[in-house]
């Protein structure tokens, strides 16, 4: 069984420019990614970066990634990530059976998320599965410059809220059929199937999610904050072709 990391990481970006290449903890932020992949090679047998930038496409050499050039076509804001996939694997010679998607703008995640993933997608035999978490907060609306609440009433306690959960993009896993079915258009390529398995991620990780310079700060404090056993550093030992 055949399963690859997909990095899609194209170089622009309008809200923070150049965000893929920018420092966090010292190292490019898309080398984060890479490097979680890297731990996980008893899951992950390749490790591919998808992109249009030549900076990137660097970086993701230096640390030990293989790089599928991304079109022009398939590189502009509104064009969904699974256009980015379904190319990676359409570039490949070999059969793959299941695809790891981590977001260059979700550097950090639980040490064993993937392992702890994998397995319980593996078990249920799931076509997809991706992480959520759960949402404490009282949600509502604002009509005719009204608030109306959406999860609660007005006076209900927090923790007596109906339990909401939101995608948080740390992980995704799908089966790569989903992503590049046979004889089928575009446009029926999925990432998250109808049936795809929820896995619940409690992390002040899932929080992170970088696409301003705020954003950036607030990882940059975490970062700081908690310590990580393994010292992030490019191996050359390990560079792509």
């Amino acid at each position: 069984m055949k399963t690859i990391a997909i990095i899609p990481a194209r170089g622009g970006s309008k809200r923070l420019p150049n965000k893929n290449v920018l420092s966090l903890g010292g190292i490019p932020l898309i080398a984060h990614s890479i490097l979680y992949a890297q731990a996980n090679r008893g899951i992950v047998d390749d490790i591919y970066v998808s992109t249009d930038d030549a900076q990137i496409k660097e970086i993701a050499f230096q640390y030990g990634a293989k790089v599928i050039d991304r079109p022009t076509n398939l590189s502009g804001d509104l064009e969904p990530t699974v256009s980015a996939l379904k190319h990676v694997l359409e570039s490949l010679d070999f059969e793959v059976d299941n695809v790891v998607l981590l977001q260059a703008t979700n550097p950090m995640r639980p040490q064993n998320l993937l392992s702890e993933a994998f397995e319980v997608y593996q078990k249920g035999n799931y076509d997809s599965l991706f992480t959520v978490s759960r949402n404490h907060q009282k949600l509502g609306k604002i009509e005719a410059n009204k608030f109306v609440p959406f999860n609660y009433a007005i006076g209900q306690r927090s923790q007596d809220l109906e339990p909401l959960y939101f995608e948080n993009g740390l992980l995704y896993i799908t089966k790569a059929s989903l992503i590049l079915p046979l004889d089928c258009a575009r446009g029926d390529s999925k990432i998250i199937s109808e049936n795809a398995y929820p896995f619940e991620v409690n992390s002040i990780f899932a929080n992170v999610d970088i696409d301003t310079q705020e954003d950036l700060e607030y990882a940059e404090y975490l970062f700081g904050k908690f310590t990580f056993k393994e010292k992030h550093t490019p191996n050359p030992s390990q560079e792509g072709s």
